[in-house]
């Protein structure tokens, strides 16, 4: 394999708007790409897509993809990339625990590992560098604005995305300790639908069957969201501002942010896709021997208000 030697030279040109970067030999950069199901959501199809027009041979990588909602799996794919010799490991977790051997192995073969997307459970010395959203502020930020509300009471449907991923654990978390702290705050159902409408629609349409009351359904994603909202319509619920129900999502898909103009959701939180542009710039350092400036780089993300929301904030943060 192929070692990384620091200090070494770049070369680089312009492509199609991209800097193309090359090492002093002029090879491409060998990149291993593990990320979840691109069927996953709306989201994760913008994510992929974003990457996989990036890390091209005109860019001057050979990059290779591996994709699945498996911990496991992906560790598997993780281990075989290794094997065959890339030089570089982005990693989109399923699961933020389990990763420590691998990673241990890639530094072990000078492999350098970047994470995008979301966080994982072990040692920062076993990565070399982060690209992330902060999912445990995309949650605080869910449930501040849902506790500003003013609801007499909370009777929260809480539909969860892949159970240990990075976003179900942050987006969780905030909501069980606001629950855990105020009388007032109920959970009716807690189950996850794996970011999936069709499970999260069975799973509201369980709890409409059962006749318990609810005023909120917090969904860790747009489509999931989606799937509630069909459940509703079915029975002749109303859902959105000044109505029954308080829909809440995440992602900002545009057909998400459409549904909070036209006032049939209330809130949906933001969570960046686009990170090849961090990571190609994360690479282009690395290989120049440069130190980076900051270890794990937290994207900017903010959360939308169907009552204040405009044509602008579609246009601009829609995916």
């Amino acid at each position: 394999m192929k070692k990384k030697l620091l200090g070494i030279a770049l070369g680089l040109t312009m492509v199609a708007g991209f800097c193309v970067t090359a090492n002093a030999e002029g090879d491409l950069i060998k990149v291993g790409i593990i990320n979840n199901d691109p069927s996953e959501s709306g989201y994760r199809t913008a994510n992929v897509n974003d990457l996989t027009n990036t890390f091209t041979e005109e860019n001057g990588y050979e990059a290779s993809f591996a994709y699945n909602n498996d911990n496991a799996e992906q560790i598997a794919a993780a281990q075989q990339f290794i094997q065959d010799g890339v030089d570089y490991l982005l990693l989109s977790a399923a699961d933020v625990a389990g990763w420590d051997t691998v990673l241990q192995d890639a530094q072990n073969e000078g492999v350098q590992v970047i994470l995008f997307d979301r966080t994982i459970d072990a040692d920062e010395s076993l990565y070399a560098a982060s690209v992330v959203s902060d999912m445990a502020k995309e949650g605080q930020t869910a449930v501040e604005w849902l506790a500003g509300q003013g609801l007499d009471e909370y009777n929260v449907i809480h539909i969860q995305g892949v159970m240990g991923s990075a976003a179900q654990v942050g987006r969780s978390g905030a909501l069980d300790e606001k629950v855990e702290a105020e009388d007032n705050w109920n959970i009716v159902v807690q189950q996850t639908a794996e970011w999936n409408a069709e499970k999260a629609q069975q799973i509201v349409q369980s709890v409409i069957d059962s006749g318990e009351a609810f005023n909120v359904i917090y969904a860790e994603n747009d489509d999931m969201a989606k799937g509630a909202v069909a459940a509703l319509d079915a029975a002749g619920i109303s859902h959105g501002v000044g109505k029954d129900v308080i829909i809440m999502g995440f992602d900002t898909n545009k057909w998400a942010l459409e549904e909070l103009k036209a006032g049939n959701w209330n809130y949906d939180g933001q969570c960046n896709p686009f990170q090849s542009s961090y990571l190609v710039d994360i690479i282009e350092k690395l290989e120049a021997g440069e130190e980076l400036d900051e270890k794990v780089i937290i994207m900017e993300e903010k959360g939308f208000d169907a009552e204040t929301i405009t044509d602008e904030d579609i246009e601009q943060y829609g995916i």
